[in-house]
């Protein structure tokens, strides 16, 4: 049962770092916008910790409108979504969250791809690697099944196996006679 947890952690971590790496606020504000670089007409989800408020709202020319950020558990963590314009042009464009009396901003690289896609730091030997390398091989064989060669070699090995079986029958009958 252990190792089924460990699998199962493993698969979420996995899961999340290639949801991409999540944007912090330059601030220190606890402002975090994930994925890190969306794409022009992309969907966004922004997190704001640190906020006394029950609500809060994020500005941006790259959102398609404003957000309010709501209070979603107990420990006072405000999130909201957004859409990123589908006509924004690549570059960088400030987000601005309002929290009280308290203002945090931030840049929001938007079309940026990251310098190098997230993987793991030190993957888990759990084997089966090589069965993938197998499995691609085999997509790309012909789906007809064997050929005239494969059914040739069958018959000759089938006739020398009920060849031996004839003999060695022949053999038993004259022994026990």
């Amino acid at each position: 049962m252990g190792s089924l947890k460990v699998t199962l952690c493993t698969g979420l971590i996995a899961a999340f770092a290639a949801l991409g790496p999540a944007a912090q606020a330059a601030d220190g504000g606890g402002l975090s916008v994930n994925p890190a670089s969306p794409a022009p007409g992309g969907d966004v989800a922004l997190r704001m910790t640190g906020c006394k408020e029950k609500t809060a709202s994020a500005v941006s020319a790259a959102f398609v409108s404003d957000v309010k950020l709501t209070v979603t558990d107990g420990e006072g963590t405000l999130v909201g979504e957004s859409r990123i314009r589908s006509s924004l042009e690549i570059g960088a464009y400030d987000i601005t969250v309002t929290c009280g009396d308290a203002r945090h901003k931030m840049s929001l690289p938007v079309g940026h791809t990251p310098s190098a896609p997230a993987s793991p730091v030190a993957p888990v030997k759990a084997g089966g690697g090589g069965s993938a390398v197998g499995l691609a091989a085999e997509e790309d064989r012909p789906a007809g099944g064997p050929g005239i060669t494969h059914a040739v070699v069958g018959l000759a090995l089938a006739s020398v196996a009920a060849t031996a079986v004839a003999l060695r029958s022949a053999r038993r009958r004259r022994g026990a006679a």
